[in-house]
């Protein structure tokens, strides 16, 4: 079986908000809820859902750029930042992160050259090494170094700017890269050259990834598998092919709903989703999603749905999924139970 890499186990991440002169109450926004999974080695895990939902935090809390209220995250069977686990030190050469803004994860007054090397540098390796290093790297995301490498950031387009981001990242031979909406600023054309290149470089150095994007369709094309988010929890997670044919939750079926379809026999012709996003600092009861779900009961307010397996690695929390929840269904609902979520 496939070695999982990453485990992150009731994941939490709670940012205060500023009271007003006539409130003594310590408001919370619930940004990241209490979340679990597990991403195996070589695959893609992609992370979706609507802005606000949680998706740049994990990552973040992954990559220990802000600490966690609580929780616990394994990489390779070892604890990160605990006595006796992974030092943040070695787990920030495994792991490494690519950030939707270009332009600003660079340093102006650095040339690419020197950007690339200069963590390997801060790491020990000689400045001839790192330079000899940074010209290979410069090679493998396409970039010519005899033509970029004495460049600065602002000499360079948004798509090249990106491919700089990826080889600084690789600078470290890490063995999981978060790609956080990292081809998103990127027009159509630059955008499927540099998820091309991606894959490539997969391949090539045996990389796992975990990409954050709002776009469905770039999701489909990288991703292994995906996991869907709302509101801070994670609402279903499974392969992408079964997710994209049969998605067991409404909210995620809300949102591929959304993506635009080639066929006029298909046009969405009404919103799949009714009424404006709830308040993370004050999250509905039980499902998050049930004042905004045309299928939700009683129950669905007043109990959290568990993750809980559709098929052999498709799990969602939802109560109408789950017959031992006590959800009653009729009429449509049986059909789109047993249709396997499929509308």
């Amino acid at each position: 079986m496939t070695p999982i890499i990453l485990q992150v186990r009731n994941l939490k991440k709670y940012f205060p908000v500023r009271a007003n002169l006539f409130s003594r109450e310590q408001k919370v926004v619930h940004a990241v809820d209490d979340i679990s999974f597990n991403v195996t080695k070589g695959r893609t895990l992609g992370i979706v859902g609507e802005s606000g939902c949680g998706k740049s935090t994990t990552a973040r809390l992954i990559a220990n750029l802000m600490p966690a209220d609580s929780g616990a995250i394994i990489f390779n069977g070892e604890g990160v930042g605990e006595i006796g686990g992974l030092e943040l030190k070695s787990f920030r050469k495994k792991l490494q992160m690519v950030f939707q803004d270009s332009f600003a994860s660079l340093n102006p007054r650095l040339t690419i050259s020197e950007t690339i090397s200069y963590g390997p540098m801060v790491h020990d390796t000689s400045k001839e090494d790192a330079h000899l290093q940074a010209h290979d790297l410069l090679a493998k995301v396409g970039l010519d170094p005899d033509l970029f490498a004495s460049r600065y950031p602002h000499e360079l387009s948004g798509g090249q700017r990106q491919r700089v981001n990826i080889a600084r990242a690789l600078a470290f031979n890490p063995e999981v890269v978060i790609l956080d909406e990292a081809v998103a600023a990127l027009d159509k054309s630059v955008q499927a050259q540099v998820l091309n290149l991606l894959q490539d470089l997969k391949a090539e150095f045996e990389l796992t990834y975990l990409f954050i994007s709002h776009d469905l369709h770039v999701v489909h094309y990288i991703s292994d598998d995906v996991m869907v988010m709302y509101l801070g929890q994670i609402v279903e997670m499974g392969p992408v092919e079964q997710v994209y044919s049969e998605a067991a939750h409404p909210y995620t079926r809300a949102l591929l709903s959304a993506v635009p379809s080639m066929d006029p026999a298909h046009r969405t012709q009404k919103s799949p989703i009714t009424g404006d996003p709830p308040n993370p600092i004050h999250p509905p009861s039980g499902c998050r999603f049930h004042d905004r779900c045309e299928h939700a009961r009683a129950i669905c307010a007043s109990l959290v749905p568990a993750l809980m397996p559709v098929q052999s690695s498709h799990v969602v929390a939802c109560h109408m999924n789950h017959p031992s929840s006590g959800y009653e269904t009729s009429g449509s609902d049986v059909q789109y139970a047993s249709a396997g979520a499929t509308r």
